[in-house]
């Protein structure tokens, strides 16, 4: 029998078991009615909290929930309708625009007139509304016509505009722990309602764990698992096991969390350069093999690291740019995933090499006083002087060609314009081969003085 076959004879007999409330998802059925149910985010909804405390007393705000997918936001914000006795519209920024807004604004003003009833307006992934939509939304929040919740997973402080955010209260959903999600996994084995206590499953604890840990603090992702994991198991002896080998192909499907232009993305970016600046070649490794892991493009990275060579490295050790350049190369020709151990090498590297940012930040500081000082003059001295007339003009008069000089240095000359005469933007370091560089130019400085 094939795995469709499979899956659609045990969905067959589970609906002949509990009829129609099989048609739906199961992490749809197993959504919490009510707060004692809710699992995870204890730091907002615990006893005497404030969201909690809100929420018992029917004192409501608008609010927006930001968290990663399946922290429960939706849940959340259909409980406090439940709970406020309020009544619930949902739209999704992605399908619902301008129109759709009046429609439920116009509903909410009648049904406050003629029911006194409070509307909720949940916006699910509110961020995707642009900055002009999300104005729509302001004057009804301000006289109370409805009370908006908007869902995110990305930073509502770059997605959503401040005068929203200044009439809503954001609250930061957290990935579940382990245990919040084991606590909802055993329980949807358990429910013979909604879930499948209906079945004798037999799921050892440690392979348990292994399909939690793989849900990467997501819930819908362990009720996503669990339900594809029972459309396979084979049933023997009225049992249903899972084994290793079942759960290790079913996760093969499940991708950690990534979004390529998300939050996550530039999180996790951020951590590996940071970890390579701070040099802790361990921590740069594991966020290199999360974004791996997630499915971010090697060639991306390749790119951040020769940045990271030229920022944070610099001429501490100007071998780590050529390495980098090397390692873009290894995976050009490779591919993954041989290649991506060329990028792993030359992270390390990094991470352990000797770092300076002193011809960055000199080079910033340079930009800095170009755009201050506009276009100052370039000394006549120093001034290309292709023709008769501007050599007559003074043009490359008394110019010093460095190497007739002694040590081929032109002791005393000045390069700048009179008015950055004595100004200085790199200041080498003392690591790696800034060391020597530095030397050097203290010994140029002595002989500029004599």
């Amino acid at each position: 029998m094939s795995v469709a076959e499979t899956i659609m004879q045990k969905r067959n007999n589970l609906k002949e078991i509990n009829l129609d409330k099989h048609y739906q998802p199961l992490a749809t059925r197993m959504r919490p009615t009510t707060l004692d149910e809710y699992v995870g985010q204890a730091h907002l909804l615990a006893p005497h909290k404030p969201l909690r405390r809100a929420i018992e007393e029917g004192v409501l705000h608008s609010m927006i929930f930001w968290g990663p997918p399946g922290t429960g936001k939706t849940t959340l914000a259909q409980l406090i309708a439940r709970a406020s006795h309020a009544h619930f519209e949902r739209l999704s920024a992605v399908f619902s625009g301008v129109k759709e807004i009046r429609k439920v604004v116009d509903e909410a003003i009648e049904r406050r007139q003629q029911k006194s009833q409070a509307t909720i307006l949940f916006i699910d992934e509110i961020h995707r509304f642009n900055k002009s939509q999300q104005d729509v939304f302001l004057p009804y929040v301000e006289n109370g016509t409805f009370i908006l919740i908007g869902a995110t997973t990305e930073n509502p402080s770059f997605e959503l505009n401040n005068a929203l955010l200044s009439r809503a209260r954001v609250y930061v959903l957290k990935p579940l722990t382990q245990n919040d999600l084991l606590q909802i996994l055993t329980r949807a084995m358990a429910d013979s309602e909604k879930g499948f206590g209906c079945i004798n499953i037999d799921f050892a604890s440690e392979l348990q764990n292994i399909l939690v840990d793989s849900a990467d603090g997501d819930a819908r992702q362990v009720l996503n698992l669990l339900e594809v994991l029972v459309d396979l198991i084979p049933e023997k002896d009225s049992k249903y096991v899972v084994t290793q080998e079942l759960l290790s192909d079913v996760l093969q499907m499940n991708l950690r969390r990534f979004d390529k232009q998300g939050e996550s993305f530039y999180d996790l970016i951020s951590a590996l350069h940071k970890s390579v600046r701070g040099s802790a070649p361990n921590a740069a490794l594991y966020w290199y093999a999360r974004m791996i892991d997630g499915g971010c493009d090697p060639r991306y990275i390749a790119r951040r690291v020769i940045r990271m060579a030229n920022e944070d490295i610099g001429l501490a050790d100007p071998r780590a740019v050529d390495l980098a350049l090397h390692a873009s190369e290894v995976y050009e020709r490779l591919g993954s995933p041989e290649g991506e151990l060329a990028i792993a090498q030359v992270i390390v590297y990094l991470a352990a090499a000797p770092k300076s940012n002193a011809v960055y930040v000199g080079f910033h500081a340079a930009m800095e006083d170009v755009k201050k000082y506009g276009s100052l003059e370039v000394p006549l001295h120093i001034r290309n002087a292709p023709t008769k007339l501007m050599k007559e003009l003074g043009y490359g008069k008394n110019y010093r060609y460095a190497h007739d000089e002694p040590e081929a240095y032109a002791q005393g000359e000045n390069y700048m314009p009179a008015e950055l005469e004595n100004q200085t933007y790199y200041h080498p370091t003392n690591l790696g081969l800034e060391i020597k560089i530095k030397e050097r130019l203290a010994y140029l400085k002595a002989l500029d003085k004599k």
